[in-house]
């Protein structure tokens, strides 16, 4: 039997563009001066997209000053003893979050147990007031627990053969979301 990958695009560099452009504005309407509110990034794969997050933030607002964080969650996953290797990155979150509203950036929300474990991690860092969701990707059902993004990007319905890249041109050379799937 033959395996036969295919590959769909579901945003091309433009698209990409245009969706984080509206991400960060959406940001922007709901936080307005994010006085006493911070971006996190979990860590490795949604570092890419908070990092452009926070500086298309930065530009639209004009605020240099907004908290601005990179959280770890490799410890904190309930699949960590299952998995081959375990290599954590830096955890880097220079102020408290005790009180105020936190935005976690992840790159694609599938099962929701990436930011189960994001939201177990947050809270060593202190008592968020709020903490709401940003994914590029959101695959709508497959989910095992009950979280749901306050703002998405794009929104697919998969099947489980099925899985989402996203490729950044800081890392992979291009800006692009795919669709694999194996036929």
């Amino acid at each position: 039997m033959k395996i036969v990958i295919l590959v769909k695009t579901l945003l091309n560099s433009d698209k990409l563009n245009i969706t984080l452009q509206r991400l960060a504005h959406q940001l922007v309407e709901n936080h307005l001066s994010f006085k006493d509110t911070v971006l996190i990034g979990i860590q490795p794969r949604g570092i890419l997209l908070s990092d452009r997050i926070f500086q298309l933030v930065q530009t639209i607002t004009g605020n240099k000053k907004i908290g601005y964080g990179r959280l770890d969650i490799t410890f904190y996953r309930d699949d960590v003893q299952s998995r081959d290797i375990q290599v954590p990155t830096d955890t880097d979150i220079p102020f408290s979050i005790e009180g105020k509203s936190v935005v976690l950036i992840d790159d694609v929300l599938h099962t929701g147990r990436t930011i189960r474990s994001a939201m177990d991690a947050l809270i060593d860092y202190g008592r968020p007031k709020r903490v709401e969701l940003l994914v590029l990707i959101d695959r709508r059902f497959s989910r095992e627990l009950p979280v749901q993004p306050d703002y998405t990007g794009h929104s697919v319905d998969t099947i489980l053969t099925q899985k989402v890249k996203v490729y950044w041109s800081e890392k992979d050379g291009k800006d692009e979301v795919v669709l694999i799937d194996k036929v």
